[in-house]
């Protein structure tokens, strides 16, 4: 069983100050509004309503964390999070993308979302989802390029591959590769940047995103990834 079935709520922030006072590492999920997140971290920690996507897309602008660890682990228990016993952390950072969010909003979020993908020491990694049928838009890039500085790494999460034929799933992952490998240091030398294919209807990459992300918050081999076949039924 995966390690990320522990997951759940810890705590919610809308300024830095408010960030969790823990040591263990963290990864953070991005994506633009639609793009697929929330599904994305339920299925993975499979649980249906872990992550809640915005009745109106684009207007949460706080953070979510959800513990793994600390705490014995079903949706009807009530116990407390043991927090010395927190073995790590998912940051769900708000979607971004929609024009109708005020401009009051949007600085928030860019204040928000970029202080905290730049200075958080305890962020181990990002995962950026990206529907695979558009991505790297305008904000996307601006996600990867506020973070590649800090030298961790990022994987690319492309959701919805059911809408794509074989040829044009190759396609994208192949594109998608090369735009990552377009990004170097000043040495000339590239980032730590990988991406895969995904899609929760269909259950595909749920398994290599799984491993992944386990790999990146240190969990790998501390439990045997899970079923495709056990985790929760979506219709995104």
């Amino acid at each position: 069983m995966s390690k990320l079935w522990q997951a759940r709520f810890f705590t919610t922030v809308n300024h830095l100050r408010d960030l969790p006072r823990t040591s263990v590492p963290e990864i953070a999920f991005a994506g633009r509004s639609n793009a697929g997140k929330s599904t994305a971290i339920n299925i993975l920690c499979n649980q249906k309503g872990l992550a809640f996507a915005s009745k109106t897309p684009g207007r949460t602008q706080h953070i979510n964390f959800f513990s793994i660890g600390g705490a014995h682990v079903a949706m009807h228990r009530k116990d407390e999070t043991n927090v010395d016993e927190i073995q790590a952390l998912i940051a769900d950072l708000p979607g971004y993308g929609y024009a109708e969010v005020s401009g009051d909003a949007k600085l928030h979020w860019q204040r928000l979302l970029g202080d905290y993908v730049q200075r958080r020491d305890q962020l181990a990694a990002l995962v950026l989802i990206m529907d695979a049928r558009r991505p790297f838009t305008e904000l996307d890039i601006q996600m990867l390029e506020w973070f590649a500085p800090t030298g961790k790494p990022i994987h690319c999460i492309l959701t919805k591959v059911d809408k794509l034929n074989r040829n044009e799933s190759v396609n994208v992952l192949r594109q998608a590769q090369a735009k990552l490998d377009s990004y170097v240091d000043e040495d000339g030398e590239g980032f730590p940047f990988t991406v895969q294919l995904f899609s929760a209807l269909k259950r595909i990459g749920i398994d290599e995103a799984t491993a992944k992300i386990e790999e990146l918050i240190g969990l790998a081999g501390d439990a045997d990834a899970p079923d495709d076949a056990a985790a929760p039924g979506t219709d995104q």
